[in-house]
Order: structure tokens, then sequence, then C-alpha cells
């Protein structure tokens, strides 16, 4: 389970400092953007159910959202979308999303913990945290925000795009999505520098 003992080696040198966990969710995809989440938690209201968002169920992630909406001190949603991550490459995309997350945060972070990925794209203090989001309760929280709004996003597109069960399969490369592909072609939001072959990404 994640804590909060990495973010306390940063504040134990600055109490009034703030550390912020960043990390995404669609990386892997062949439908959509790719998202990060920012959140900087507050130390005197930390919740130590959150973990992350992979090992939760659908109304967990929920619950801890709309706690982390709540009680944290500031959070952020950066998204790429699929034409830019064809235009450029999806690790760009990715760090693209990052820095929207970061910029727009209520409170500008003195520190920067990612799920691996070094942080020196942001100009940031901070680090890559290896399995950040099962380490780190900051980590963890952005992984938390940034796939309930990645899903719910893609249950909405769903409903325009029925033929894909994107509802079920959040635009992952499941067998079912790949045959779809392969038998109604790619609609305007997949990733089309995604190549499908021989039924596999």
């Amino acid at each position: 389970m994640p804590d909060f003992e990495i973010e306390e080696k940063y504040l134990n040198n600055n109490k009034n400092a703030t550390v912020c966990g960043v990390d995404e969710v669609g990386r892997g995809c062949l439908f959509g953007p790719v998202v990060a989440g920012a959140v900087i938690l507050n130390p005197a209201n930390l919740d130590y159910s959150i973990n992350d968002s992979k090992k939760l169920s659908e109304k967990k992630r929920l619950d801890l959202a709309l706690s982390i909406y709540k009680n944290s001190l500031a959070y952020s949603i950066g998204w790429i979308w699929n034409d830019e991550i064809d235009n450029s490459n999806i690790l760009i995309a990715t760090k693209n999303a990052m820095k929207m997350a970061v910029k727009n945060l209520q409170i500008f972070p003195d520190y920067v913990l990612i799920d691996c990925m070094k942080p020196d794209f942001l100009n940031i203090s901070g680090d890559g945290i290896v399995k950040g989001d099962s380490k780190s309760l900051s980590i963890a929280a952005a992984s938390i925000i940034a796939k309930v709004f990645r899903d719910d996003l893609l249950i909405k597109m769903s409903e325009y795009y029925p033929g894909y069960n994107l509802d079920k399969n959040k635009g992952y490369p499941t067998k079912q999505h790949i045959n779809m592909v392969q038998s109604l072609g790619q609609t305007f939001f997949h990733r089309r520098s995604f190549r499908i072959k021989n039924g596999k990404r």
C-alpha cells in the first residue's frame, strides 16, 4: 500500500513546502487521449485507503476521487488528444499532458513525484519513483483522478461509437476492440500511429 514517507522526506526540509504527485492513464490505448493527474495532498488530512487506481474497484475509485477533490490542497487534470499523439509520439504527449496538469494546479508545487519518469522536463525538483503509484500516496491520488476522468470520458464517447465497446475496454487494445477496429475501421479518435497487426497492437 502507498504511504506518505517519500513526501515526508521533502517536507522535513521545509514544513511549508508542497509536494505534488503526478501519474498518467491511457498511454497504451488505441483510442482517445492520454490523461495526466496532478495532486497536492494535505499532509494534515491524509486518506490511507488511497491506492494504485488499477487495484481499486470503479466505485472505490470514484469515492476516493471525490474525497481527493474535497480534501487535497490542489489537483488538476491534463490531456493530449490522439492527433497530437500521432504527430509527436506517446512519450512526448504524456510529458505534455503532465506539464498541463502541473501548470493548472491551484498551487504551484515545490517538488514533484512522478511514476517511473524523472521530472526534469517540468523544471521542478523531485524524483521519478519506480512503481510510484503503489508507494506514494500523492502519485496514487493522481492516478485515481486521472483514471476517473478518462474512464468517464470514454463512457460518454461510447454513446457515439457504440460498435467499439469503449465503455468496457476504455480504449485499451482488448481482443474485441482490435477485432472491431479491423472490422469497422478507425474512428476520428483512434491513434493511427498505433499499428495493429495480426490481432495485436
